[in-house]
């Protein structure tokens, strides 16, 4: 009842809002500077250290902040940053990069070193030596990074002279330029960091696009424009275009809702059960009532959304590879996405690498085939003798709806399913050992390339010491990836990334449910705002008129 009630107080409020649109127009709202762009983070932001940007709560403003040797584009192609350019030598697996000589570090008062000049701000050109200092904070057990992982591949680096950086890795690893894309991989001024201490995390000192001005934790952020970037467009001017960055702090996704609709905010991301179908028709498409206040921008997301088997269990039917490709036959995917995601989704017919990535190929996978899933289920229950297949489902209640559907479809074939709904921290852990025969689980890219996903199959990654929650093992999967890992060239390697997702489509470990988009409600003010497949922000390039 109360939950109904505050869902009531909601939609009128939204009508309300919908009503006053127009007459607002001219509010005072609208007369403040243009060139802030406004967003609201309700997951709250920890830290604006890069060594610990581990969720996007935090990628996104460092985006802002910092830069790294390399860069991604829209697209996930790989491009210069601060490294102009790169060679990478194949037999001794030496990454050699060549470096700007115009980068600057934000001014901030950690250069002034000689005491004299505290008042004033200072600043200097990055250099080689930066990096080595910036990645030796990554492998410092006194820092302890979320991202030390990283390191795991690098066998040693150094600074060859100002402008030269050298990597070298242990082995081969041909997602390494994807990795140094990652926000982990960012420079840092060592001056900076031992002037503030453990409170470098809120004051930050970076190379971006924009600097750090203020933050009151859980209210309000703002990063001011960095006068000294270097970057500049296609017609020779200097990035970035915006003034200023504002982030508030906002916990409720239905509050956010309402402060983008009465235009306080420039754009909000994703979609939530509170507010989708008042944004959305059925179709996936934006309600008629926002046009003149919004547009819509969507995209592949790099995220799988999926069914795991945990194969280490003793249960027939999950040791059964004929029920668990009933399974993947016996729902509709389409329908699926079309009514519990308001069409904001892809039906992951194709396997389990996601479309947006480089190795994503339209292999043959499951589609909805009723009658082939009734002809595995009796298969199943000749070979074993089991004239009642049960299995049970772990989720959290985020996804119970589609869980619910899944088990709706299957009992029409004739598997009883039940459904576990718990809390998302014991989800993760029963998950991790091997508590769970069924749990449903996500997949988000850490860097952009389709190794990343199928190192969840490869066997010495078995969960809890690495991602493979279903302990999987396919000798000739094994072989594959290992061979992948030797090849360079991305496009031969695509080829065995094909190979090895047919596999999984064979082997059914998994059952894929949807591969996710990325969906962004922007305010019309603004232009060139984009969209990526890892949906982080990038503002440098963003605009906003009055």
């Amino acid at each position: 009842m109360q939950q109904a009630l505050k869902n009531l107080i909601f939609h009128i409020s939204i009508c309300c809002i919908s009503i006053l649109l127009l007459s607002c127009r001219n509010n005072k709202e609208t007369d403040r500077d243009p060139l802030v762009f406004r967003y609201n983070e309700h997951g709250n932001i920890p830290t604006l250290d890069p060594a610990f940007a581990r969720n996007p709560q935090a990628i996104w403003p460092d985006n802002q902040l910092y830069n790294g040797l390399v860069q991604l584009d829209d697209s996930l192609n790989i491009k210069p940053d601060i490294a102009k350019s790169w060679e990478i030598n194949d037999s001794t697996n030496t990454y050699i990069f060549k470096l700007r000589n115009d980068v600057y570090f934000h001014q901030n008062i950690a250069f002034a070193q000689d005491g004299l000049h505290s008042p004033k701000r200072y600043t200097r050109k990055v250099e080689a030596q930066d990096f080595v200092y910036s990645f030796n904070r990554l492998t410092d057990e006194k820092v302890a990074s979320s991202g030390s992982w990283v390191m795991n591949y690098v066998e040693k680096y150094w600074a060859k002279n100002d402008t030269t950086f050298v990597i070298k890795l242990k082995q081969p690893f041909p997602a390494f330029l994807g990795l140094l894309s990652m926000r982990y991989c960012s420079v840092v001024p060592k001056e900076a960091v031992e002037y503030y201490g453990n409170e470098f995390r809120r004051n930050p000192v970076g190379t971006g696009p924009f600097q750090f001005k203020m933050w009151e934790e859980n209210v309000k952020l703002v990063f001011r424009k960095n006068p000294l970037y270097f970057e500049r467009d296609e017609n020779g001017e200097k990035l970035p275009y915006l003034e200023a960055v504002s982030i508030t702090f906002l916990p409720d996704k239905q509050s956010e809702f309402l402060q983008f609709a009465q235009g306080k905010l420039d754009f909000i991301s994703g979609l939530d059960g509170s507010y989708k179908d008042e944004l959305l028709t059925t179709r996936g498409t934006l309600q008629p009532k926002y046009h003149d206040l919004a547009y819509m921008i969507t995209g592949p997301y790099l995220n799988t959304e999926y069914l795991g088997f945990f194969l280490g269990t003793e249960t027939p039917e999950i040791q059964s590879k004929t029920l668990r490709q009933a399974i993947n036959y016996g729902f509709d995917r389409q329908k699926m996405v079309t009514y519990l995601r308001n069409g904001m989704g892809i039906p992951a017919i194709h396997g389990f690498i996601p479309k947006g990535l480089p190795g994503y190929a339209e292999i043959d996978g499951y589609t909805y085939q009723p009658e082939k899933a009734k002809q595995l289920i009796e298969k199943y229950k000749v070979e074993t003798g089991d004239s009642k297949p049960e299995i049970t489902i772990g989720t959290n209640s985020q996804y119970l709806d589609l869980c619910e559907y899944v088990q709706r479809e299957l009992e029409k074939l004739g598997i009883a399913v039940t459904i576990d709904v718990m809390p998302p921290s014991t989800l993760r852990q029963m998950k991790s050992s091997g508590e769970l025969d069924i749990f449903r689980a996500s997949w988000i890219a850490d860097y952009p390339d389709a190794e990343n996903y199928l190192s969840l199959f490869y066997s010495p990654n078995f969960a809890p010491n690495g991602p493979n929650y279903m302990h999987f093992k396919n000798q000739t999967f094994d072989s594959i990836y290992e061979k992948s890992l030797t090849i360079s060239n991305i496009e031969k390697r695509k080829l065995n990334y094909t190979k090895m997702d047919s596999i999984i489509v064979e082997e059914a470990p998994v059952v894929p449910l949807f591969y996710d988009m990325a969906v962004r409600f922007v305010n019309k003010k603004v232009s060139g705002l984009g969209i990526n497949p890892q949906n982080f922000l990038v503002l440098k390039k963003v605009k906003k008129k009055k």
